[in-house]
C-alpha cells in the first residue's frame, strides 16, 4: 500500500445506482447523496453483485446488483479472485472508484465468493448499505 491508500477512509458499502448519481468530489473521491440533504464522500467502496460476464482477457468482470450493473477491473491480479469469476456467482468486491459514468467502474482490491449463502447476503445487502450510510453521512 502506498501513502495515499493508508490515508484513505475505510470502504463504504454502496449500490451501483448510487454511484450513477454521485457527484465528483475532491481528489479521487465522489459524493453520494443518501437522502435528506446529507452527503457522503467515497473513494473506496464495498459492493456485492452477481457475475454477469467475465472478460479475463480484458481483466474485467461485469456484475449486477439490485440497482443495476457495474464493471470491475484488475480482477486477474486479485489473490483468490479467480473462483469468483464464474457467471452466476454472487460476490463481494472491495475497490477504488475509477468512473461513475456511463457505468460505475471499480478497480478491485479484494474479491470474495459469497455464493454459498447468496440468498441471505442478497437479502441483507440493502439493509447493510442503508445502515452504514446513515451512520457515516453528514
Amino acid at each position: 500500500m502506498d501513502k495515499v491508500d493508508r490515508k484513505r477512509p475505510p470502504p463504504v458499502k454502496v449500490l451501483s445506482g448510487q454511484l450513477r448519481t454521485a457527484e465528483a468530489g475532491s481528489g479521487d473521491s465522489f459524493v453520494l447523496r443518501p437522502g435528506r440533504g446529507r452527503s457522503l464522500p467515497v473513494s473506496l467502496v464495498w459492493m456485492q453483485g452477481t457475475v454477469l460476464e467475465a472478460q479475463l482477457d480484458r481483466d474485467t468482470v461485469l456484475l449486477m446488483d439490485e440497482t443495476g450493473t457495474f464493471a470491475v477491473q484488475g480482477v486477474n491480479s486479485i489473490p483468490k479472485g479467480k473462483p469468483c469469476l464464474s457467471q452466476g456467482k454472487y460476490v463481494m468486491v472491495m475497490g477504488v472508484i475509477q468512473a461513475i459514468s456511463p457505468e460505475p467502474l471499480i478497480r478491485a482490491v479484494k474479491m470474495a465468493d459469497l455464493s454459498e449463502l447468496a440468498a441471505l447476503h442478497r437479502q441483507m445487502w440493502r439493509l447493510e448499505v442503508d445502515d452504514l450510510q446513515q451512520v457515516l453521512a453528514r
